[in-house]
């Protein structure tokens, strides 16, 4: 599995400028339903929510990774934002995030969800990948980063 087929450089995200948890998740399902226009962007930021509710996705570490299935979806898209600044987003360690990965998956694609989230963990517990990440320079050079693994 790679993270390339499932990026699209359009909505690699270098620069957030939500200050909140609530506003990075909008703004991040903004930036899909632009770009994939049967998105519901309200939608999928109530069932963005709605998960938070759970637990937070704030694993630690400066990352965060939301997620949650949408019936509408007919495939996985991901959205992969930056903040230079982080987000307070209620993570495990309580330090700001800086790095996020929003996995979006059809209601029937458990399994290939759980696969990729399981993916996108491994990559960010690498703090050399995190550092790679936090460094580039712009979406080319994220995108190029991500195409990678």
């Amino acid at each position: 599995m790679r993270l390339g087929e499932y990026i699209d450089k359009e909505l690699v995200l270098p620069e957030l400028a939500s200050t909140g948890k609530a506003e990075v998740l909008r703004e991040l399902t903004e930036a899909l339903a632009a770009r994939h226009p049967g998105v519901d962007a309200g939608l999928a930021l109530a069932v963005l929510l709605d998960r938070e509710g759970l637990g937070t996705t704030g694993i630690g570490e400066g990352v965060a990774i939301p997620h949650g299935k949408l019936a509408c979806l007919e495939r996985i898209i991901l959205c992969v934002g930056r903040s230079r600044k982080g987000v307070d987003f209620d993570a495990l360690d309580f330090k700001p995030c800086t790095i996020f990965f929003l996995v979006l998956a059809p209601e029937q694609m458990t399994g290939i969800h759980l696969r990729i989230l399981a993916h996108i963990s491994r990559l960010l517990k690498d703090e050399h990948f995190r550092k790679d990440f936090f460094d580039a320079k712009d979406r080319d050079a994220l995108f190029a980063l991500l195409q990678d693994y």
